[in-house]
């Protein structure tokens, strides 16, 4: 899902230079009121998680590559705004590596750092069951976060490549950037994360999910207590 510069026209990315803007100043503020100095740690080990586990790309032949992201699993921990913050340092650095383009960083962050958190966020809190108490439900709705979060950012890219060839093209209607239109796009892009990479991204997410459940549920929100009674 990183679109490499040269693949949006000026009126898809210089918008979204804007539209993050906002909510940058809106997740910072929010950053600045509610987060607390023991989790500044957790925020840097979530931006490098999800570095490390985006360098592992899954071939599909036939169709293309892809990777979990972990972003629903950042803001499970974290809380939305700091996924957001933690994914917009991941995607910058790797747009200094290639990955991703410079021009292009914006959008980029749209899908992955703001889309995939927090809806995937809001699919967790839906489903995770009885707040502050262990639940076999909550390894399960980090589960179906994780897919849903990673197919909603999915979906939101392939359409912003699929009106490249309808919005930015010359007078014999080439297209000027991303060649390929949603017919193309949604299901291209939509095969492999529905199929493949959603599914994956659900499993680490659960997984991970499951084990902190079990071993540090303080950082899910249940305490102790509540945990080791819930096993006894």
């Amino acid at each position: 899902m990183h679109i490499p510069d040269g693949s949006l026209s000026p009126q898809t990315f210089v918008p979204a230079w804007g539209v993050m803007a906002v909510i940058w100043a809106a997740v910072s503020a929010r950053l600045r009121r509610t987060l607390r100095d023991r989790q500044l740690p957790i925020l840097a080990l979530a931006s490098a998680f999800c570095f490390l586990v985006m360098l592992f790309d899954i071939p599909i032949p036939g169709i293309a590559s892809g990777h979990a992201v972990g972003a629903v699993l950042a803001a499970i921990l974290l809380g939305p705004s700091a996924a957001c913050v933690a994914l917009t340092i991941t995607v910058a650095v790797q747009a200094m590596f290639g990955d991703g383009g410079v021009t292009a960083l914006a959008t980029n962050c749209f899908t992955i750092a703001f889309v995939m958190p927090f809806v995937g966020y809001g699919v967790y809190k839906t489903l995770e069951g009885p707040r502050g108490k262990p639940t076999k439900l909550r390894p399960l709705a980090a589960g179906v976060a994780g897919y849903v979060g990673l197919n909603a950012a999915a979906l939101v890219f392939a359409v912003v490549m699929g009106i490249q060839p309808l919005i930015a093209h010359d007078a014999a209607g080439r297209p000027l950037y991303a060649p390929f239109t949603l017919w193309a796009t949604i299901p291209g892009v939509m095969a492999g994360h529905l199929l493949v990479f959603g599914v994956v991204e659900g499993i680490l997410t659960g997984l991970v999910v499951a084990y902190l459940q079990r071993v540090e549920p303080g950082m899910l929100g249940v305490s102790r207590e509540e945990s080791k009674s819930d096993v006894a």
